[in-house]
């Protein structure tokens, strides 16, 4: 049975959605005949495989996901989305899904992939103009790089938010501000871990000019009433460009940010946030490197700089060694190669982590992937990550094979 989470915006979305949703039909079949409403269907497979040298049994998850959803035409500003999805283990349950999810398998290392159906968007918007939307209810946000705020759309379960946002482009700046209540994380509303109420503001503006600089500013104030270590005030700046040398282009960012504990956090702490990124381009592809540092403690225990709403597994390597911050803290000096060929993109990346409070070695990490579009409708992944630990965690090796496909 398709569920949905009970909160305050939800309960408001529903309301809305009665009212708001046959207007939106009407107007297409009667007064806008060429903007009648979108329907999507697609399917993602993936096997994923995970040897981890604490185990005794490898973890072998084979799911299929299956997205639903549909979108009315706009009637005078407003439009209503609703999305499903299902994800179904095929082939075998060998794996531990994680959070309490599967309990009689422990024996499995985790992949993060709970079997269920649930309601992933289902919101209510409103245009005021080309430069102003409003939008209630649960949907998807994604800030930025996803290094703060993101859905961990790597995972089958897709991370949402129950929330109200709006959303404000004026020339070559943008402003996003929003309200969470619900966070509908990726262990699915079965089990505690995926379903925390909270009471979160963020707040991101940026700017592009000359259309080679760009700058950002955010503040997160997240307050989660169900874990306190994630409740946390952060604040920060970023700042990219290119330059242009001969054919190629020299891109560098840079980003810092400071956070603190906020309402319920039990630690007393602040922690800093600093990142560097190069990259030269080439015919088919680019050279990359970069240097992330989150700021840790060796004599305060969960004193280390948190990133609880983010897309954790884009960072820090592919193995998700990281998800959480090591209480030393951690500094991940990476270097990658990624391009095209014939159809093909791959990519190659090594990183080397160390301790920010001290000098010890975590661990190193070397990935790479191959993927290729088929026709327009349907792509193939290829993946794997090699995770050699030193004083963090354990020697873990994962590969993946994906296939999606859209109707």
């Amino acid at each position: 049975m398709i569920s949905i989470k009970k909160s305050l915006l939800s309960s408001a979305l529903l309301a809305g959605a009665l009212t708001t949703a046959p207007l939106s039909i009407q107007a297409a079949d009667e007064t806008q005949s060429d903007n009648k409403g979108e329907a999507s269907l697609s399917f993602r497979y993936r096997y994923e495989l995970v040897d981890q040298a604490n185990f005794a049994k490898d973890a072998n998850a084979s799911t299929l996901r299956t997205r639903l959803n549909y979108k009315t035409a706009d009637y005078n500003g407003w439009r209503f989305f609703i999305e499903a999805d299902n994800v179904t283990e095929i082939f075998g349950d060998h794996y531990n899904a994680g959070a309490g999810n599967t309990p009689n398998r422990t024996q499995y290392p985790v992949v993060a992939d709970p079997t269920g159906t649930e309601i992933n968007q289902a919101w209510v918007s409103y245009q005021f103009n080309d430069k102003a939307t409003t939008k209630l209810g649960r949907q998807r946000i994604l800030l930025d790089n996803q290094r703060f705020v993101g859905g961990v759309g790597w995972r089958q379960n897709e991370q949402t938010y129950d929330a109200l946002s709006f959303d404000f482009k004026i020339a070559d700046s943008q402003l996003f501000l929003a309200y969470i209540d619900h966070v509908n994380r990726i262990f699915g509303e079965d089990v505690p871990a995926g379903d925390h109420d909270n009471k979160t503001l963020l707040g991101n503006w940026s700017k592009t000019w000359a259309a080679k600089h760009h700058v950002k500013v955010y503040y997160y104030g997240i307050e989660n009433s169900d874990d306190a270590t994630f409740s946390t005030d952060t604040l920060g700046f970023g700042y990219n460009t290119h330059f242009d040398i001969g054919a190629q282009k020299l891109k560098v960012g840079i980003e810092y940010a400071s956070q603190s504990d906020a309402d319920n956090n039990p630690v007393n702490y602040d922690a800093d946030y600093l990142r560097f990124d190069v990259a030269l381009s080439f015919n088919n592809g680019e050279f990359f490197a970069g240097y992330e540092m989150l700021e840790g403690s060796d004599t305060q225990a969960g004193a280390a700089f948190r990133t609880p709403l983010a897309t954790l597994h884009a960072f820090n390597g592919w193995a998700d060694q990281f998800l959480s911050t090591p209480d030393v803290g951690i500094v991940d000096t990476f270097i990658g190669v990624k391009g095209s060929i014939n159809g093909w993109g791959w990519q190659a990346k090594y990183h080397q982590f160390d301790s920010e409070a001290g000098s010890g070695q975590l661990g190193s990490e070397f990935d790479v992937s191959l993927s290729k579009k088929l026709g327009q409708k349907a792509d193939l992944l290829l993946k794997a990550a090699d995770y050699s630990a030193d004083t963090h965690s354990q020697d873990t090796q994962k590969v993946w094979l994906m296939f999606s496909y859209r109707l």
